[in-house]
């Protein structure tokens, strides 16, 4: 029965577990991989769904910790960052730039509703380093917490601040390059 039961529950809910995966990561492979292992880890745990959500509920909440798992898994792996490209031996900003507002005709809502804009934006923020792709992506777009994000990647609130810090410059500067250079 179990066997019978799981079998449905992956051609039922592959799709909608594979589109959340590959939202929260990025990358369909990653994604394929991680969904992979929910069904893994749904099998081995089935004895402990008691049946009061439904399943593509319990199915999500796996998702969610193996995503998490993935980051926490990457984060580590990931090299420390040289910040030798904002900053000169002395920690003085190498160029004031960043502190400035954008000269922009465009508003933001008008921005946000342009699919170039929006696209630019996407390779922006995949071209940043892991360590600081990784919170960025879970604090902005998957809208968690500060301590949501630094409990799962094991980091501490103030290094969770420090390192959006540093992902927003990096984003600034590229749609500098990237989009409002061009504009």
């Amino acid at each position: 029965m179990k066997n019978e039961v799981l079998k449905s529950w992956v051609e039922q809910y592959s799709g909608p577990l594979l589109k959340r995966a590959a939202y929260l990561l990025s990358d369909k492979d990653e994604a394929q991989d991680v969904v992979q292992e929910v069904f893994l880890s749904a099998f081995s745990s089935y004895d402990s769904f008691e049946g009061k959500s439904q399943p593509l509920t319990w199915l999500m909440s796996i998702l969610n910790r193996k995503v998490a798992d993935f980051y926490r898994k990457k984060y580590k792996s990931e090299p420390q960052i040289q910040l030798d490209h904002f900053f000169d031996e002395t920690g003085s900003w190498k160029n004031d730039d960043v502190l400035n507002d954008w000269d922009s005709s465009n508003k933001e809502t008008e921005l946000l509703d342009d699919k170039d804009f929006n696209e630019t934006l996407e390779n922006c923020i995949e071209d940043l380093p892991s360590r600081w792709k990784i919170p960025l992506k879970m604090y902005y777009l998957q809208e968690k917490k500060a301590p949501e994000v630094s409990q799962e990647l094991n980091i501490s609130t103030t290094n969770l601040w420090k390192i959006l810090q540093r992902g927003r410059m990096q984003l600034r500067e590229c749609l500098d390059v990237n989009w409002f250079a061009k504009s």
